[in-house]
């Protein structure tokens, strides 16, 4: 048992290290049964859809996965939580004078502002699960400017 939840713990390191190297933020777990994540091809080696099944089962109870459709082939894989993205958006939006200041959403995840940061590319549905967490905290507060979506983020 102890053996079995190591090998988890592994791979669940494994899917999430991939996630991030790669900037993954949606999976789907059928094309990743091919992947060099799962199908080692110089070793003639891969974990089986059971194996894959048992692996998703623990990123999703250790809240590292939330399925996107009902037959679980979808999946947002979180390297980061969106309470740890938000964060480190709050801190960026912070630090550079954006407080009280409408901001697209695009300004956070491709602008000139964020290149050097970790958020730079993030996907707009994980950076929304971010920032409506900055909601709940008082932190921000998602707005519509002109055609595009915004937030403000607030003291």
């Amino acid at each position: 048992l102890s053996t079995r939840e190591k090998q988890l713990e592994d791979w669940a390191r494994l899917v999430i290290d991939y996630a991030q190297h790669n900037k993954i933020y949606t999976l789907d777990v059928v094309e990743a049964a091919g992947s060099p994540l799962f199908c080692n091809q110089k070793l003639n080696r891969r974990l089986n859809s059971e194996g894959i099944k048992l692996v998703f089962a623990h990123l999703e109870a250790k809240k590292h996965v939330e399925w996107l459709d009902a037959g679980k082939t979808r999946c947002h894989v979180f390297w980061r939580r969106p309470e740890e993205w938000a964060a480190l958006i709050y801190e960026w939006a912070s630090s550079n004078g954006l407080l009280n200041t409408p901001c697209t959403l695009y300004e956070i995840t491709h602008g000139d502002d964020s290149v050097e940061e970790s958020f730079y590319g993030l996907e707009k549905d994980v950076l929304l699960k971010a920032l409506r967490s900055l909601e709940v905290q008082r932190r921000a507060q998602l707005i519509n400017i002109a055609d595009s979506e915004g937030v403000r983020f607030l003291q």
